[in-house]
This record gives structure tokens, C-alpha cells and sequence, in this order.
């Protein structure tokens, strides 16, 4: 898509007052090529008025005097220059050879008089001598000239440094907006580009509803907020969405991220800004598109330290412009960020930024329309169904879509097909996930046992337990960077909230792998790494924030540290309950490690046929998957309720994440050796 900027937000914007026009010594285009057109008609006639002939060293003109070649000769006083004419004999024997247009000698005069002239008086050979000041201007080319071009060169620098040519000289524009102006048909985004995000697009079609008639909402004496904050996770399309803003309202689009208005000297971001909101109101109604404003709009005084830095001093300026600028004059500022809970306050208040419009990862339907809308681009076949390709998708958002429908065209193009088959999509999913297939990475016999079974004892425990998500396929191909094996896991429907039971059959289920190893080899290996920080995050999760724990009760105590709002500020609870917290932890993840140990001592039959079909065809899906899961024995609790714990399992903390829908590929750690 080719973006067409213009030269302006608006052709026919009235003057600047702050615009002067160009004063000076030499600012005029017109007196500039004046006067190089004057240096180079004197540099002309310059050349022209040098002597013309063939030049000869002075010892060759007393050779061809001696040998009776030269019939006159002529002093030049004022250029010192010898100029010798040929006698008949002489010319025509020169023209003979390669002398074409020969027709005099020329050469430097040497203070020589005592010898040359005598030898002319000998041979007979008429002497006359010419004076004619400045006839060759070289006064004016020796003195006059240079002084003239470093002149030139000295107002020519100056200006550029003095700002001598006004607001368009390059000094002042270092303060300017970097923000690009587009029109509707350099935008090409209508709501019909954007999916997935139906909310969001209702909310924003009042503001493009202002922007065409403004009167139906000022009659009454309303005003449309004048900001507008998109938030949710990266790849959502917050930025296509006001870009689709944009291209309804037919406005002109001021894009700009928040690192544009930060730069090492301090004053220039504020001048941006300022800069920026005085283009848009000439250019009324636009839009002003900040993205990522989290750059500049971080909450002040935050990190430990007070300071009046460059980014304050910018955060400041729009705070201010926000205030002053008048909501009916049609400028409509939209702003982006995936990280709202860090911004000012002061910008998040009524009057500045009113709304705030969410765009979260979309549903089964979104995506499945995001599928159509990239879809139109490529050539798909008819067995292609894009609403299983959505249901297999969950967690993923616009980009990542788009992605995959480019994996699968680019997929079917390696095979030279005709079009994108199911198969192509169903490849491409698999390598967003977990990546690359890496057939060339060999496993030796040892460590191919190992991931089989390790990927067994994950696909088994998930079939045991009804909390669950279906299991759809399972592998020991090497993918990505450093996956051996992986079980991906599928859930049926989207799903917002998660029960207690839920999240303890997903600990059960990542602990599989590291079980079977335990019972098959009575040895574990590095290929849970992955595993254990993934089911430690879970277990602090639900015991420090989600209330889980019957010993802490209703309580949570997450650390609001982690928002990265102040580094410096330590947990809000005692080393005791911290204490409490880890103990708790450990005896959830022991409980449940043991409960796993069960599933797999009762299935373990299946586990070693599961694991000799995955050594024999390294892969394991559709029916031949569902027959075998279709035999696991179900979980089923001793008397007392409880499971003996037969070993524990160690992690460490991992950062914090997200609890994705489907199992990630085991790490790079998997290879079964340190």
C-alpha cells in the first residue's frame, strides 16, 4: 500500500503570523543564480581572451629560432607569453604530421633577454612587442574573485546557523512536529479492514459521526471527548483502528509515535508538541494519532528518583495543550498503549482523555473474521473451513492471524500448489506455536526415549483428568530453537476465568512429563524446565493472589512491585506469611505431583505404547490419538481423599505471564543433558 503524504495537513490553511518571508543579504533564490550566473560568463570570457597555439617549452622556441622555423614573434608583457609564428616551410611541414590546426607556437617568456633577443637579430626574425592592461582580468581573478566566493560561502553558513531565513531554516525546524500527515487515500482503512473488535468500533464510529457532522451534537450543546485512549495487549489493531477512524471521516491523520517527541535536547519534545497542536488546529477537523504514548506518559516522579527531564517537560506540555485546545474546533486526539496502568493520572482524567476503549484478544467469532478479511488476499481451497483454523487459534490476536494466514500461502507455495490447502493452515498454526520444524537436530536413542515418554506422560494425564483441555496432537520433532517434543493442547471455547480445579489439572498435566520420566527411567532429566516454571507460577498464583490457599484464606497478596511502577518498593507482607506463602506452594505442587504419579502407574501400559508409537512415527494425532486416549483409566481418589506424594518437584519462580490456552513446546533445556 503505497501511503501518499502531503506536503501539508491542509493546502489551503490560512498564513502562519509566525512565517516571515525570507529578508536578507542573498536569501533570494533568483539573486543567487544571478550571481553564479555572472561568475560563470566571466570565467568564459576569461578563457576566451587566453592566447591561442600550440605550447612548446622556451628551450624548443630557441631551437626552431636557431634552425630558421620561426618568421615573427611577439612579446606579451602584461601575460609574460611568447608567441612565435611559423615560417611556410614550418607550417606546412607541422600540418603534415599530427598539427592539424596548428598555427602558432606559444610559450611562457623567461627572463632571458640577453640571449633570446640577440639570436632573433641573428636569424632574422621579426620582434614586436604588446602591452594591454587587464585585458586578461587578472587582478579580478587573482584578488577580486576568491574574496567574492568565501563572502558568499561566510553568509551561506551564517544564515544556516543564525536562522537568518525564518521558521523554515533548518535551526528552527529542529523544534518542529515530525508527526506525517495523510489523507483518506493514504490511509486505505476503512471499518470494513478492521475485525475482531466490534465493541471498539461502535465506540469509535460516534467520533467519526463528530467529525462529518458536528452540528447534530453541538445544537444541543454537547462536546465529544477530546481524547480517545485505545487499550489492550500488542497486535490487537489498536493502530488500525484509527487509521480506519480516519479513512471514514475523510480527515486529514497526524501519525506520530511518543518517541518522536523525545530527543537528547531538552525543550524540544514540549516544542513538538506544542508545534504539532498548532498544525492540527489550522488543519481542523483531523485526528492526532499517539502511539505507544506510555513513552511519554509515564507517571511522574516514578522510579525512585525526582527529576525535571526532557520526558516530564514533554508529558507537561501535553497535559497543557490537552487543556487549551477547544473540543469543538475538531481535532480529535487518539492515543494508543498496552501498558495503561503505568501512565500519569493527570493525563487519565476527565477532560483530557474521557474515554477509554479497550481492544482485547478476540473471540472465536473475531478471529474467524479476521481469518476472512486476510483471506481475501490469498488463494484458498475449498476444503479450507477458516472456522476450525479459528477455534484452534485461541489467545491469538490480529497479528498474529495475519501471520498465519502469510505462514500458510508461503507454506503452500514452497509444495508449488494451486492453493492454500487445510493441511497448509493446520502447519502453519503448529509453527506459530512452537516454530520451526528442525528435522536436520538428531536425537540419540537415549534422549528420543526420553522425549517420547515425556510427551506421553503429558498426553495421558490430560486425557485422565475432566478439567483438561483436549489434547490434539502430539510430537517429538524437534521445533524452534530448542523444542524436542510438545503436546498442544486445545480447548473447546474461549474461556475468561478459570476454577480451582481447572488450574489443578493444568499443574497435573505439566507435571506428566516429568513423572513418566520418573517411573519409566527412575531418573529425572533438564527436559521440565519449562514445566516446573510454568506450574511454580501457577502454584504462587493461586495460593499469593487468587486466594486458593485454605491456610491464608480470602487474602491475596500480590506485589505491586511487579506493575514496574517503583522498582525500589519491597512485598507489602511479613517474612512470616512469606514464609507461609512458599510452604504452601511446595505442599500444593508435592500434592499434586503425586496425584500425576498415580494417573500414570495405573495408565502405565498405555504410556510405554503411546511412547513406542511416537519413537516409531514421531508424531501422533487424529484418530489413531483419540483411540489410545479413548483407553485411559480415570483418576480415582484413595478413601481418604487424598494421594500419597512419592516425590517432590523443585522450580523456580518464573516471571509473570499469562496463562496461554495451549501447552508450550519443551524448552531449550529438553536435550536430557545439561
Amino acid at each position: 500500500m503505497n501511503n501518499l503524504q502531503n506536503r501539508g495537513p491542509n493546502q489551503n490553511r490560512p498564513p502562519n503570523p509566525d512565517e516571515e518571508p525570507n529578508q536578507g543579504l542573498f536569501s533570494s533564490r533568483l539573486t543567487w543564480i544571478l550571481l553564479l550566473l555572472v561568475l560563470g560568463v566571466m570565467l568564459v570570457i576569461h578563457q576566451l581572451q587566453q592566447p591561442a597555439g600550440k605550447v612548446i617549452p622556451y628551450s624548443e622556441l630557441k631551437e626552431k629560432v636557431t634552425a630558421g622555423k620561426v618568421e615573427s614573434v611577439t612579446f606579451k608583457e602584461q601575460q609574460k607569453i611568447i608567441l612565435a609564428e611559423p615560417t611556410e616551410e614550418a607550417l606546412k611541414e607541422a600540418r603534415e604530421g599530427t598539427d592539424k590546426e596548428f598555427d602558432v607556437w606559444r610559450t611562457v617568456r623567461v627572463e632571458d633577454d640577453e640571449s633570446l633577443v640577440p639570436l632573433l637579430d641573428e636569424n632574422n626574425v621579426e620582434v614586436e612587442a604588446q602591452y594591454d592592461p587587464g585585458c586578461d582580468g587578472s587582478f579580478f581573478w587573482i584578488w577580486i574573485a576568491p574574496l567574492f566566493v568565501l563572502f558568499l560561502l561566510w553568509s551561506f553558513f551564517m544564515r544556516r546557523m543564525s536562522g537568518m531565513g525564518g521558521p523554515n531554516s533548518p535551526a528552527m525546524q529542529f523544534g518542529k512536529s515530525k508527526a506525517k500527515a495523510y489523507k483518506e487515500e493514504g490511509t486505505g482503512v476503512t471499518f470494513d479492514d478492521v475485525a475482531g473488535c466490534e465493541e471498539a468500533k461502535a465506540e469509535l464510529a460516534e467520533i467519526v459521526e463528530f467529525l462529518q457532522e458536528p452540528e447534530k451534537f453541538t445544537r444541543l450543546g454537547g462536546k465529544v471527548p477530546k481524547g480517545v485512549l485505545l487499550v489492550g495487549p500488542p497486535g490487537t489493531g489498536k493502530t488500525l483502528l484509527a487509521r480506519a477512524v480516519a479513512g471514514e471521516a475523510d480527515v486529514p491523520f497526524y501519525n506520530l509515535s511518543g518517541s518522536d517527541f523525545v530527543e537528547m535536547f531538552v525543550g524540544v519534545g514540549a516544542a513538538r508538541v506544542r508545534d504539532l497542536f498548532e498544525q492540527a488546529q489550522n488543519s481542523a477537523p483531523c485526528i492526532i494519532f499517539v502511539d505507544e504514548l506510555d513513552a511519554i506518559g509515564k507517571q511522574r516522579g516514578a522510579g525512585g528518583y525526582q527529576g525535571n527531564d526532557e520526558r516530564e517537560q514533554t508529558l507537561n506540555a501535553l497535559l497543557v495543550e490537552m487543556d487549551g485546545f477547544d473540543s469543538r474546533s475538531g481535532v480529535i486526539l487518539l492515543a494508543a498503549t498496552n501498558r495503561p496502568e503505568i501512565l500519569d493520572p493527570a493525563l487519565l482524567r476527565a477532560g483530557r482523555f474521557d474515554r477509554q476503549v479497550g481492544v482485547d484478544r478476540p473471540d472465536k467469532r473475531g478471529r474467524l473474521a479476521i481469518l476472512k478479511v486476510h483471506a481475501r488476499s490469498i488463494v484458498v481451497s475449498d476444503d479450507v473451513d477458516l472456522s476450525i483454523v479459528a477455534a484452534q487459534t485461541p489467545g491469538f490476536v490480529g497479528a498474529d492471524m495475519a501471520n498465519l494466514v502469510n505462514e500458510a500461502a508461503l507454506m503452500a507455495a514452497r509444495k508449488s500448489k494451486d492453493a492454500v490447502e487445510m493441511t497448509d493452515f493446520q502447519e502453519a498454526i503448529e509453527r506459530v506455536i512452537a516454530g520451526l520444524e528442525m528435522k536436520s537436530r538428531r536425537l540419540n536413542e537415549k534422549e528420543k526415549d526420553i522425549v517420547a515418554y515425556h510427551e506421553s506422560g503429558h498426553a495421558i494425564v490430560a486425557g485422565a483428568l475432566e478439567e483438561a483441555d483436549p489434547v490434539h496432537k502430539v510430537s517429538i520433532v524437534s521445533r524452534g530453537i530448542g523444542a524436542l517434543g510438545y503436546t498442544l493442547q486445545v480447548p473447546l471455547e474461549d474461556r475468561y476465568l478459570m476454577t480451582r480445579n481447572e488450574l489443578r489439572d493444568k499443574i497435573c498435566g505439566l507435571l506428566g512429563g516429568r513423572a513418566a520420566e520418573q517411573i519409566i527411567f527412575g531418573d529425572i532429566s533438564t527436559g521440565a524446565a519449562n514445566d516446573l516454571q510454568r506450574v511454580t507460577d501457577i502454584a504462587k498464583r493461586m495460593v499469593r493472589d487468587y486466594g486458593m490457599s485454605d491456610t491464608l484464606g480470602n487474602v491475596s497478596y500480590g506485589d505491586d512491585s511487579k506493575g514496574g511502577m517503583n522498582p525500589f518498593a519491597g512485598k507489602e507482607y511479613s517474612e512470616d506469611t512469606a514464609i507461609t506463602i512458599d510452604r504452601e506452594v511446595h505442599e500444593l505442587i508435592d500434592d499434586l505431583y503425586g496425584k500425576t504419579v498415580a494417573i500414570l502407574e495405573k495408565n502405565r501400559d498405555l504410556l510405554e505404547e503411546m511412547a513406542e508409537h511416537l519413537k516409531e512415527n514421531e508424531v501422533l494425532e487424529g484418530d489413531e490419538l483419540g483411540e489410545m486416549l479413548g483407553r485411559v483409566l480415570p483418576f480415582e481418589k484413595a478413601a481418604d481423599g487424598n494421594v500419597e506424594p512419592r516425590s517432590t518437584a523443585r522450580g523456580t519462580a518464573a516471571p509473570e505471564s499469562k496463562l496461554e490456552p495451549t501447552s508450550e513446546p519443551e524448552s531449550a533445556e529438553d536435550a536430557g543433558s545439561e
